[in-house]
């Protein structure tokens, strides 16, 4: 599929399995950050709306405004961290590369600087601005 072309429709359409979208204050630097730090490519990017791919798997970023008849936006905190309580994990990054790009954005943080881990992953959590857990992971 083309995710630069592809309508509305057929993309909703297509969409299977778990997805995820992610409500953000700004697309365009939400969309950036994920670029820069895990190497994720942005697709259809608009101020409301973005397609992240990541190793053939696909989330949404949209804007504040555009869930503005949802109920989650009434929810959401004027700032600080969003995600509370979920971690993002991906499993084909490198934690280190990934937490040295992170310190480039002053509104990021490295919560767990990267660590060799029990079960046999060598992992690290960054907030990103919004306040989502990434957690960038590779086996040992």
């Amino acid at each position: 599929m083309d995710y630069e072309t592809v309508s509305a429709e057929d993309f909703g359409r297509s969409l299977s399995g778990l997805g995820l979208n992610l409500l953000v204050r700004d697309v365009a630097a939400e969309a950036g950050f994920l670029s820069s730090v895990f190497e994720m490519s942005a697709h259809r990017q608009s101020r409301d709306f973005a397609i992240m791919s990541y190793h053939g798997e696909v989330f949404q970023l949209h804007a504040d405004g555009t869930f503005g008849s949802h109920p989650l936006l009434s929810l959401l905190p004027e700032s600080g961290p969003r995600g509370a309580g979920l971690e993002i994990r991906l499993y084909e990054t490198d934690p280190d590369a990934a937490a040295a790009r992170a310190g480039a954005f002053a509104d990021a943080l490295v919560l767990q600087a990267p660590a060799d881990k029990p079960h046999g992953l060598r992992e690290c959590v960054i907030l990103c601005p919004n306040g989502y857990a990434w957690v960038p992971s590779r086996r040992i």
